[in-house]
């Protein structure tokens, strides 16, 4: 079933749906950005590196279509800040998603990305009926996983070797939440100053254990 991308709103920060025509100013920014964002970025072990942002647009919006992604423009004061992906949408008895985000170094500190991940996740649980909402951090990113603290994503485990970033197969912290752990929903309860301090505290063996990226070949 194709998903209706919505335009959601908080303050100064607005999400709405991706479109063609953003290509080209989401390749300025992503060039823009390089020394900010390519440590983080998502790689393909099996294709070089590419900046068809038209390519990645269709494909994004091919998924949305399929009814398993919701691709988003952030926008900041009416600016093109970044961009947020709910994707891997799973129906029926898991009800859940994966979402991944990346914003301008520019827009950095001002609750741009807290605001986007907030109104996403309350627009799957209460708009869409998902039940669960999880956000997967390389252990080195200390911008967002301040996000998840913020917002009270629970630390759920270490996964090695997860995602290919960068170049390389990296480790990532995973964080959880479901739709029962909220009452008014994820903003409300940042917004309140209702967030669990603790939620999204990673065990200090996994902080250990992440110290040392896992070496396959070694073993």
């Amino acid at each position: 079933m194709p998903l209706a991308i919505p335009t959601l709103r908080e303050g100064l920060v607005t999400l709405r749906p991706v479109r063609l025509r953003d290509a080209k100013a989401l390749e300025g920014e992503l060039l823009d950005n390089r020394s900010w964002l390519r440590k983080w970025e998502a790689t393909n072990p099996y294709a070089p590196m590419s900046f068809d942002s038209r390519a990645s647009i269709r494909g994004l919006l091919s998924h949305s279509r399929a009814g398993n992604g919701l691709p988003f423009i952030v926008e900041y004061d009416g600016q093109l800040a970044g961009q947020l992906n709910v994707s891997s949408i799973a129906w029926g008895s898991l009800s859940s998603a994966s979402m991944g985000y990346w914003v301008g170094e520019k827009f950095a500190g001002k609750s741009v990305t807290p605001t986007a991940v907030a109104l996403a996740t309350d627009y799957c649980f209460y708009q869409l009926g998902l039940h669960r909402m999880e956000i997967c951090i390389r252990p080195e990113n200390a911008p967002s996983l301040r996000v998840v603290e913020k917002l009270g994503f629970r630390y759920e485990g270490l996964r090695r070797r997860f995602i290919h970033i960068n170049g390389d197969w990296r480790d990532h912290f995973c964080f959880g939440l479901v739709a029962e752990e909220l009452d008014q929903g994820v903003m409300r309860r940042w917004k309140d100053g209702r967030v669990p301090a603790d939620a999204a505290v990673v065990s200090e063996a996994d902080r250990e254990r992440s110290a040392h990226p896992l070496d396959i070949k070694t073993r």
